[in-house]
């Protein structure tokens, strides 16, 4: 399917905003993972509606509302993490240990002497990190197209009018100084537009540049001429390797209050921080030693602001029901960047290309991104003082997904966002046995649906990445993650918790995107872009201690 990149940048970008991240980058910094305490962990972070948690507070406050006393925790981790990929038949492993900490939160707990109406108010304040990004993955394989006809495609179909597509003209394809990662301002057929970074680099670097009569027709560097026609080579094997590192962390500020043991109400506020880079190391091989490669780095940082609110009714000592709003998160955030590219091909009178984006610390571009809100419906059962079982069900719009640039004007890649997220769907189950009052053991487990639409996550649209980075991944089915606990409570005050999680994230992982252009007088065929598949899985160790006063 054919989705006009430039056009829509043309389009919403004529005043001379900057287009920054794309609707891959809005995705990944949307996301979340189960974290928290261990023994929330342990219950798949089923709390919403049995409270009495520090972790509560990052999903419904109101369960802060059970506590009879103050507690201060604290936790670490110790996570291992195996991406597994195949591509074409090609497999390999790669891991990664980290250890880090994982949260530190404190609440206060202050009744009010009371047995009727407000019995007690709580307030918190926590420490969580709520993402990793923390994974290296490497694909090796073979697939018939080359990033160098990706990138030609993406030149020669850059624009489109009445009269279809046309590409950028070869004098606008030249490197300054001036760098944004994102899009160059030219003059093309007398409108300013702006042009992508991409095929600029790439054209420099000997990707592409012999055209079929017209200024503004590309094809890859890598084949030769055969009775007028261009025959463009395979790549004899591509390699991508990815090195991602970074989390997002959460400090809440929470308060709730408990009326008559029966209803159970909280607020939280919640200042986030982003920290995320990603490496990537490209290359392809041709016939006669011929070379491509293509190499990147992104850094992303900045804050953000969020509020959540909920309630628990307790209408018998068995039961309890919880409903919690999570609002989106509004994000002030800056990427930093480099790229190199460069090609070597034997037959040409120049064979050796290389070229680079400005080497300045201080380039960067600043823009905003809101995440999708979120509800959580929950309900418990408390069975004695020996069991609890607990579900929540979690629903989020990531059409909701906005980016815009400091001054709130929108980005092209909205009309993506739009085209091609729906709704994730989240259930979260969790349970517990104390088999005598000291000791506790836990079980959960979490799945979350894609919210991406079938025809963007099969690769059946093309995929519009930002900046000079191709490669990107796609869900490729549900997220799961499962988990086992143990608690032991040494003193009426001091206890420990101890909780396995086992998560598992089938991706499909791309190169570059396939593109469906097709013109056969300029001999412009569409590239069909092959994924590998991408398999993440994670064994974490979370160990909890906690103080009660």
């Amino acid at each position: 399917m054919k989705r006009s990149y430039l056009f829509l940048c043309m389009l919403l970008l004529s005043s001379g905003v900057a287009f920054a991240q794309g609707e891959i980058d809005a995705y990944r910094l949307s996301q979340t993972e189960l974290n928290g305490t261990a023994r929330y962990m342990g219950m798949g972070g089923a709390f919403g509606a049995l409270g009495g948690d520090i972790s509560v507070m990052s999903a419904n406050p109101a369960g802060l509302g059970v506590y009879r006393s103050s507690e201060v925790v604290t936790t670490l981790n110790l996570s291992m993490i195996n991406a597994q990929s195949n591509w074409n038949g090609s497999k390999i492993d790669n891991d990664k240990t980290k250890f880090d900490f994982g949260n530190i939160a404190y609440v206060g707990y202050v009744p009010t002497g009371k047995d009727e109406g407000i019995i007690g108010w709580n307030f918190g304040f926590s420490y969580n990190r709520i993402k990793n990004f923390n994974r290296n993955y490497r694909m090796s394989g073979t697939q018939g197209a080359s990033l160098a006809d990706y990138v030609a495609s993406r030149a020669s179909n850059a624009f489109q009018d009445a009269n279809g597509y046309y590409g950028i003209p070869e004098g606008q394809l030249i490197l300054t100084d001036n760098y944004d990662p994102y899009f160059n301002k030219a003059s093309v057929g007398g409108e300013s537009v702006w042009l992508p970074w991409l095929p600029i680099l790439g054209y420099e670097g000997g990707y592409f540049g012999t055209q079929y009569g017209r200024d503004d027709v590309y094809h890859s560097g890598f084949g030769e001429r055969t009775n007028g026609v261009w025959n463009t080579f395979s790549p004899n094997l591509s390699t991508l390797d990815v090195r991602e590192r970074g989390a997002i962390d959460d400090y809440t500020f929470s308060l709730a209050t408990n009326v008559s043991n029966f209803l159970f109400l909280g607020a939280s506020f919640i200042v986030t921080d982003v920290d995320y880079s990603v490496s990537t190391v490209y290359d392809e091989d041709f016939p006669q030693s011929d070379h491509l490669y293509l190499d990147n780095h992104l850094s992303t940082d900045g804050t953000g602001y969020s509020f959540n609110l909920g309630a628990i009714v307790s209408p018998t000592d068995f039961l309890r029901l919880g409903v919690a709003y999570n609002s989106p998160k509004w994000y002030k955030l800056n990427d930093y960047y480099y790229a190199e590219a460069g090609t070597y091909i034997h037959s040409w009178e120049k064979p050796k290309f290389d070229a680079n984006t400005p080497d300045d610390a201080d380039t960067y571009t600043p823009y905003r991104l809101r995440t999708p809100d979120k509800w959580i419906f929950s309900a418990a059962g408390i069975i004695g003082t020996q069991a609890l079982i607990s579900v929540d069900y979690e629903i989020q719009n990531y059409k909701n997904m906005n980016l815009s640039n400091r001054e709130g004007s929108d980005y092209a890649d909205n009309d993506f966002i739009d085209q091609d997220f729906g709704m994730a769907h989240t259930i979260r189950v969790g349970a517990e046995y104390k088999p005598t009052p000291q000791f506790a053991v836990r079980a959960g487990g979490v799945w979350q649906t894609s919210p991406m639409k079938s025809d963007f996550k099969n690769g059946n649209v093309e995929v519009m990445t930002a900046g000079t980075i191709p490669n990107y991944t796609l869900d490729a089915g549900t997220i799961s993650t499962y988990s086992v606990g143990l608690g032991y409570r040494f003193t009426p005050n001091f206890y420990m918790d101890l909780t396995c999680i086992y998560r598992t994230q089938k991706e499909n992982a791309y190169a570059f995107s396939s593109t469906f252009y097709e013109d056969a007088a300029s001999h412009i065929a569409p590239v069909e872009s092959v994924p590998a598949s991408l398999k993440t899985n994670t064994t974490r160790l979370a160990l909890t201690l906690g103080y009660k006063f």
